[in-house]
């Protein structure tokens, strides 16, 4: 690839004007990235059209083709269970035991919808337009208009299955606020939304298995992507319990995988949540996008010290009700917080952001949480000599609406925060700190779900398309379900109207590159027999991903935080230490797979950080603010999708720029004062 900048790809990347790319010698530019799939003209028409358009597969036809769909959340539940219905023949893989247990489940507080049923406004150009703003202006129009209209077909789905959503007193569904926004559009079940909806798409999923439509491959782990005369055939994947290396071809593949917020070590995602499907695909040709997007939650408990792996989410729907405060005085930081009086409390998002208080975006209230900590205004316990937490108050609700009203709105959250904190809620504020909870960025896309790789599809948190530099709360649920429900089974026909594709055995080359890819490195892993534990490398790289590309980055942090990956991660291949076989149940070496993509996505996170030298959504550039502090874009400079593409190991990536454009709403520095 070549060292020299043209003077095409130079304007493209920033480099003239006098403008320093904090990033050069890090990445090779690329030639520009256009969605070939993205429709035109009015953008209320735009997926009709491409509905239209998009061919068909008659049911016939649909019998002779197979779909694999790693991953089985919400995404790729109702994926599944929706080609199956169609009659395509489907594998669908998860490496829990149940998809019960994928972690979307974990989605608590709920999911948006633009019915306007409380008359407040609402729409579905509403929708779109504070998706829209709430990711900063970095995400596609047409993909998150699509996402707005389909919203409300979800949730007659969704009830048609049986989803035991609130309902206000005359019997309609209930709707609450969520951040970012100033109308009721969120629909919920208490606070277990996500496990709600997950058990719809189960049962839906678990018919089309009853019906042979679709097989299940529990505890199956994707350790690698085949791709065969350029396409997308099927993956490699480990039984968990076995140990037995196993091929699965298809003619189509799809990663419904979930996101990579773990390379954070600690995150709200459930432990085995990674990014090894995906990276195994980048590393076969899909283009990786936006990678630094990273959505850092408000509401989480905070970190009570060096022995935890896992932190807990509390639902953003507690900030319809709670209210955030810090003590205005230091000395006050360590008293009973029922004992500071009023006029000694600071609301802070109260006071700073009127027009929406405690219900600013995700990335607005974080930052702002941070701050007041970082001037000493933290509460709790001290850890490693700092006070990280806020109040989360609900002595007004209480006062207003009833213990018991607040009970059955949250009951199911504050029994979960006593049982954690050993605190009661209902008596003491609940204590939170904002947490790695979700990743904007995954694999690059087209309109129709279609990465670079021809027959690979994306859907869910696993892929780039919806959320831009900042995801709205209760959006997550909405973006998988209509991917698997509603978008992928009409895009995914356009390409298998082609199929089916000439059949490929165990002994193409293709197949055993693969395989012998996945061995090779297995039998590594087991044969260093070094002295540090996988987990001890695991913390160490979230330590740095969280000081150096977490809620604030600096040039100078991210290029150390580069240096630090590299030089962690040769040691990982020299001194881990994986014990145990292969031909057994060995979380070890799952681990070990695991954490090894871990680092080569971490390194790409800070260079596609240190390549975007402003602040959006939840990504604070220290060089890029205004002069009260708040987060400044640059909208001339950094308009873009950034797709990166692998060039092998120890070379440098290719960055490959889709420009933002939007034609429906004008694009303005956010304001939520």
């Amino acid at each position: 690839m070549p060292d020299t900048v043209t003077s095409t790809e130079a304007s493209h990347s920033g480099l003239l004007d006098g403008e320093y790319d904090d990033a050069a010698g890090y990445y090779t530019p690329g030639t520009p990235l256009v969605d070939t799939k993205a429709p035109q003209g009015p953008i209320a028409d735009r997926w009709s059209d491409r509905k239209f358009e998009a061919r068909l597969v008659n049911p016939a036809n649909r019998r002779k083709l197979s779909i694999i769909i790693v991953g089985t959340g919400l995404a790729g539940a109702s994926a599944a269970a929706t080609l199956g219905e169609a009659g395509y023949n489907v594998k669908t893989f998860c490496y829990q035991d149940s998809p019960r247990r994928a972690h979307s489940i974990a989605a608590q507080g709920g999911i948006n919808a633009a019915k306007n049923y409380k008359e407040d406004g609402d729409s579905v150009h509403r929708l779109f337009y504070d998706t829209v703003k709430g990711g900063d202006y970095r995400s596609r129009e047409s993909n998150v208009y699509r996402l707005a209209e389909v919203s409300t077909n979800i949730i007659d789905q969704c009830v048609a299955q049986g989803v035991p959503f609130a309902r206000e007193y005359g019997g309609l569904l209930d709707n609450r606020s969520f951040g970012g926004v100033q109308v009721s559009r969120t629909f919920y079940a208490r606070g277990q939304t996500g496990q709600q909806l997950l058990i719809g798409a189960y049962q839906a999923l678990e018919r089309q298995i009853a019906a042979g439509t679709v097989s299940m491959f529990t505890r199956h782990e994707m350790l690698e992507l085949i791709v065969a005369d350029g396409k997308a055939r099927g993956i490699i994947a480990r039984d968990m319990v076995t140990g037995e290396i196993q091929t699965h071809l298809a003619d189509v593949v799809v990663l419904a995988s979930g996101g990579y917020g773990n390379v954070f070590y600690l995150s709200t995602n459930a432990m085995g949540s990674n990014v090894t499907a995906a990276w195994r695909a980048h590393r076969k040709g899909a283009y990786m996008a936006n990678p630094c997007y990273t959505q850092i939650h408000p509401t989480c408990i905070p970190v009570s010290g060096s022995h935890q792996s896992k932190l807990t989410l509390m639902s953003e729907s507690l900030r319809n009700d709670g209210r955030i405060w810090v003590p205005k005085n230091q000395a006050d930081c360590d008293k009973d917080p029922r004992e500071i009086a009023e006029e000694d409390r600071d609301y802070y998002l109260e006071r700073i952001y009127p027009s929406f208080g405690n219900l600013v975006p995700r990335d607005i209230a974080s930052r702002a949480a941070k701050n007041v900590c970082d001037e000493g205004r933290g509460v709790g316990p001290e850890v490693d000599g700092v006070r990280r937490g806020v109040y989360l108050d609900f002595a007004d609700a209480i006062d207003r609406l009833g213990r018991d009203a607040v009970a059955n709105k949250y009951g199911n959250l504050f029994d979960m925060y006593a049982r954690i904190t050993g605190e009661d809620p209902y008596s003491v504020p609940m204590r939170i700190y904002p947490a790695v909870h979700y990743v904007m960025g995954g694999l690059w896309v087209d309109y129709d779900l279609q990465s670079t790789i021809p027959g690979l599809f994306v859907t869910g948190e696993a892929n780039f398309s919806d959320h831009g530099a900042n995801r709205l709360g209760a959006s997550a649920l909405m973006q998988g379900l209509a991917d698997g429900y509603f978008v992928l089974p009409h895009t995914i026909r356009d390409y298998l109207a082609d199929g089916p594709f000439e059949a490929i055995g165990e002994d193409h080359p293709a197949v055993v590159e693969a395989r012998t890819s996945v061995t090779d490195r297995i039998e590594h892993f087991l044969s260093v027999n070094g002295t540090r534990s996988v987990d001890s490398y695991h913390r160490e790289l979230g330590n740095i991903m969280w000081e150096y590309c977490g809620m604030e980055r600096t040039e100078t942090g991210l290029k150390k935080a580069i240096d630090l990956i590299r030089g962690l991660r040769d040691d990982f291949y020299r001194n881990v230490k994986v014990l145990g076989t292969n031909e057994s149940l060995n979380q070890s070496l799952e681990k070990a797979g695991r954490v090894a993509d871990f680092f080569e996505l971490g390194e790409l996170m800070c260079i596609d950080a240190l390549n975007r030298r402003e602040s959006c959504g939840g990504h604070f550039r220290g060089e890029s603010q205004t002069e009260d502090g708040e987060a400044l874009r640059h909208d001339d400079e950094f308009a873009y999708v950034a797709a990166w593409e692998w060039a092998g190991l120890d070379e440098r990536p290719v960055l490959h720029k889709e420009d933002l454009v939007y034609t429906a709403i004008e694009m303005k520095q956010r304001s939520y004062k």
